[in-house]
């Protein structure tokens, strides 16, 4: 097979993306690639639902994690490493796979990445001072004034896109949507993209059966254990910065288990809304997954 492809895996949180990419990875002996920004830290294992050792048995992961909170890592840094890691892989090779709950990462790898400005330290740092000062509903604000489009499209309940958003802004005078969607690199290989759906009912009583199973693994003492580094910006995720909360003596452990719940369930209408708006997805059931995706790739790989 001289044609390279790489099946790409999409869908919201809990719906199944593991374990149709380990059951179609068997089927192909091909790796699997993480695009999911949460799974990259060591020290973050419960919370981000990082795989069990048996599924890390069960198939070859990379990009799992592979790098520590305390180090920078960036959307830019996964692409340049994930597309070398895909040059060198597909010499011998033809299939890969992608999943994750990232979409900005997946995109990055199936699409290449929009470039904008550098942007100054000095500038971020002064936007993450107004965030601890003024709170983030007043960035918001300014946001929605400056640039609608992003405030409408971003995720706009994490900082770290608003700061981001904010800061190409005040370098470039220009709306950060102004840079997206621009010509790029095109891939040199083929992409299948698989989506898995389920009704919503479902996928709420998945994500809620999952938050009790973290629950039950640990989580709570995993996230004590990185109460002391919160202000990195990787744990200003959910299921951590709910329990943060916690150990602050600002809500009950009871409340801080719905938030993780409500929450979770809010992360996944989002990445469903991200998912939506892309073109060429073969979607599944996520009852009969990996049926329906061989159905599909053993006709179009």
């Amino acid at each position: 097979m001289s044609e390279k492809h790489l099946i790409s895996i999409i869908g919201p949180t809990g719906v199944g993306k593991t374990s149709l990419a380990i059951a179609i990875s068997t089927q192909f002996k091909a790796p699997i690639i993480s695009s999911d920004s949460r799974q990259f830290y060591k020290e973050m294992s419960i919370g981000t639902a990082v795989p069990t050792s048996k599924e890390l048995a069960a198939a070859p992961h990379h990009f799992i994690q592979h790098k520590s909170i305390h180090e920078p890592y960036s959307v830019g840094d996964f692409e340049k490493e994930a597309m070398a890691f895909l040059e060198h892989y597909y010499k011998e090779n033809s299939i890969a796979i992608l999943v994750g709950g990232s979409g900005l990462y997946t995109d990055a790898v199936c699409q290449g990445l929009d470039y904008f400005p550098k942007v100054p330290i000095i500038v971020r740092d002064d936007l993450n001072k107004r965030l601890l000062k003024q709170g983030l509903v007043v960035l918001q604000e300014e946001l929605k004034i400056v640039d609608p489009i992003s405030f409408k499209n971003i995720a706009i309940d994490n900082p770290v896109r608003v700061i981001r958003a904010l800061e190409i802004y005040q370098v470039s005078g220009q709306p950060y949507s102004s840079f997206l969607n621009k010509v790029k690199t095109p891939r040199p290989f083929k992409i299948h993209t698989l989506g898995i759906e389920a009704p919503r009912e479902d996928l709420y009583k998945r994500i809620n059966l999952r938050v009790e199973h973290m629950l039950a693994a640990g989580l709570v003492a995993e996230a004590k254990l990185l109460y002391p580094l919160k202000s990195l910006n990787a744990l200003k995720t959910v299921g951590y910065k709910e329990l943060f909360s916690y150990f602050n003596n600002e809500i009950d452990l009871k409340t801080a288990i719905e938030e993780i719940k409500k929450n979770s369930r809010r992360f996944a209408k989002r990445q469903s809304t991200w998912n939506r708006k892309k073109t060429n997805v073969q979607w599944v059931s996520y009852k009969s997954a990996f049926q329906e995706s061989m159905d599909y790739l053993n006709k179009n790989t």
